[in-house]
C-alpha cells in the first residue's frame, strides 16, 4: 500500500499554530501569503449571495475574507483538527470533511459561481492539478470561475533561485511551475491565467472555454 506523504494527521498536528505559521510571512513557503489571499477574492469578484466553494479551507482564512463579500460558503478540508478551528472562526460556513485529491465529494450543491482555494494544490503533480482543475470546472455556474492561490513560480529557474536562497528550509513538494502549468490547462481545454504575487506565491484563474 502507498503510503500518503501528506496524511490528515500531520494538518490535525499543525492546527492549533497553523496561523501563525502563514500569516507571519517570514518564512518560506509563505512570503506574500496575506497578499495571495487577498488576490484570490479579487480575481474571484466575490459577490453578494454568490455560492462559493473553499476547497482545502484549513482554518478559513480564505474563507473568512469571501464571507466578507456576502457570499453562501461550503468548505471542504480532510483535516478534523482544521476544520475545527475553522468552525470556531466562521460558524455560518458549511463544512464537509473531504480530501479533494479523491475528487468531487457527495453532500455538495452540482455547481457554484466561484471555487476558490489557497496552498492545497502543491501536494499533487502538475497532472493531477490539471484534472482536478478539469472537474471543478464542470461543476461551475456559467460564467463561474476557479481561482487558486499557491506555492507557484513563474517558471523553473525561478524556483531554483528560491531553492538556493532559502536553503534547509526548503521542503521537496509538488509547486506550480505557472508556464508549464497555464499551458498544461489549456491543452486540456480550459482558459488559464497567472498572476504573480511575490517570490513564491501566485494565483491560478480557470474557467472552462
Amino acid at each position: 500500500m502507498e503510503v500518503d506523504p501528506f496524511p490528515a494527521s500531520d494538518f490535525d498536528d499543525w492546527a492549533s499554530t497553523y496561523d501563525q505559521s502563514v500569516l507571519d510571512e517570514a518564512s518560506f513557503p509563505f512570503w506574500g501569503y496575506r497578499q495571495a489571499l487577498g488576490t484570490v477574492v479579487r480575481l474571484a469578484a466575490v459577490q453578494p449571495g454568490m455560492a462559493v466553494l473553499d476547497v482545502g479551507t484549513g482554518t478559513a482564512n480564505l474563507a473568512q475574507m469571501c464571507a466578507q463579500q456576502g457570499c453562501r460558503l461550503w468548505t471542504t478540508d480532510f483535516s478534523p483538527a482544521m476544520l475545527d478551528v475553522a468552525r470556531r472562526k466562521l460558524p455560518q460556513a458549511q463544512y464537509l470533511l473531504a480530501d479533494f485529491r479523491q475528487g468531487w465529494p457527495a453532500g455538495l450543491p452540482l455547481a457554484f459561481d466561484r471555487i476558490v482555494s489557497a496552498y492545497v494544490f502543491h501536494h499533487v503533480a502538475l497532472a493531477q492539478k490539471v484534472s482536478l482543475c478539469a472537474e471543478m470546472t464542470a461543476h461551475l455556474a456559467p460564467q463561474g470561475k476557479l481561482v487558486i492561490a499557491d506555492v507557484a513560480f513563474p517558471h523553473r529557474a525561478g524556483m531554483e533561485d528560491v531553492r538556493r536562497q532559502v536553503g534547509e528550509e526548503w521542503e521537496e513538494e509538488f509547486y506550480w511551475l505557472a508556464d508549464e502549468a497555464v499551458i498544461a490547462l489549456q491543452q486540456a481545454g480550459l482558459q488559464a491565467g497567472f498572476t504573480p504575487v511575490s517570490a513564491c506565491a501566485g494565483v491560478f484563474v480557470v474557467e472552462q472555454t
